[in-house]
């Protein structure tokens, strides 16, 4: 398979990013989006990236592609190599021929995602002809089996509609198919799921592992959701105000989290929560990312903070775990936390 060829070993990874730093200049200020952020994808694995709303999960993913609107952002430090080519530095065109042909996104909005005006069946043939030198009939029906493969038993019916005319689930599966139409080596999905309600957001995420694994294709999935970690992703990152707080892997992560703020993720998720009762919350919010505190930026919301929580903390691994890392000077251990089963 070329994607195997151009990938690599896990000596290659398809995306790696190393101690990046981005800040987005505003007025009297930046806004510090990335603090020496690490992360790295190899190839056929899937990803996950989780945090809050302000952690920069979302910035990570669309600074992969260097979809961010020119000018906006600054990069102080570090490196962004995407299948093997400097992201910071690229030209505008190696940007266009990573882009659609080798990797893909699936954004969370399909609406609008898709254009309202033109049917499926001739979204879907333009993505494949721009990238791939097939007539328009076998786009076509290359798109049609893509429509089965994600399930959709009336595909050539779905091809003759307009966007609007189907639900939020099967519009998110056409955006699936659409990003593995042309064979990409890496998606990035970007919280493709949340406006789903939760039986068909479990039948789209086992749509899209039992793809990519089929596939060979490695995905990065950003959500805010530990549920769904625990479903679709092999190892995870957690992100807080612009830091990478712990990766591992998921079973890791997720039976036994170590850094306080990845523990109330998961105490907040309803599937841990009792019958009638309030769920947990963590207290405060994520703080503001242009005035960010010294030392640990999680302190001012963490029961076990003290003195020595005004130093940052490293990433560092940690004790007995084989890939498990933690940024916290009082790493704690939960191991009665259970989620849903792998998908």
């Amino acid at each position: 398979m070329m994607a195997e060829i151009l990938a690599g070993s896990p000596q290659q990874p398809v995306l790696e990013i190393n101690s990046l730093k981005l800040v987005f200049p505003v007025y009297g200020a930046e806004i510090s989006a990335l603090n020496n952020v690490s992360l790295k994808v190899n190839a056929g694995e899937i990803v996950g990236v989780v945090g809050e709303s302000g952690s920069g999960k979302s910035v990570t993913a669309m600074m992969s592609m260097r979809l961010l609107p020119q000018d906006s952002f600054s990069i102080k430090s570090g490196e962004l190599k995407l299948l093997g080519t400097d992201v910071i530095t690229a030209s505008d065109k190696q940007m266009r021929q990573l882009r659609g042909a080798r990797v893909a996104m699936i954004f969370q909005e399909p609406m609008n995602a898709l254009n309202p005006t033109r049917k499926i069946g001739r979204q879907m043939c333009e993505v494949i002809c721009l990238h791939q030198k097939i007539s328009r009939q076998a786009a076509f029906k290359k798109a049609i089996g893509l429509l089965q493969e994600m399930q959709i038993g009336d595909a050539e019916q779905v091809m003759g509609r307009y966007p609007f005319e189907l639900s939020g689930g099967m519009r998110q599966r056409v955006l699936i198919a659409m990003a593995f139409s042309c064979e990409p080596e890496l998606i990035i999905a970007d919280e493709p799921t949340t406006a789903l309600d939760v039986t068909v957001q479990r039948q789209v995420l086992r749509l899209l592992r039992r793809k990519a694994k089929s596939s060979g294709t490695a995905v990065l999935f950003i959500t805010h959701d530990m549920a769904v970690v625990s479903q679709l992703c092999d190892r995870v990152y957690v992100m807080y105000a612009g830091h990478v707080i712990e990766s591992g892997n998921t079973a890791e992560v997720i039976e036994s989290p170590a850094h306080p703020y990845s523990i109330g993720l998961l105490q907040a998720a309803p599937e841990n929560g009792e019958p009638r009762s309030l769920l947990k919350a963590i207290p405060g919010t994520v703080p503001n990312l242009a005035k960010l505190p010294g030392g640990c930026a999680f302190r001012g919301r963490c029961s076990h903070g003290d003195s020595q929580c005004a130093q940052s903390p490293k990433l560092a691994a940690l004790d007995g775990r084989s890939q498990q890392q933690v940024a916290c000077w009082h790493p704690q251990r939960i191991e009665s936390i259970t989620l849903q089963e792998p998908i």
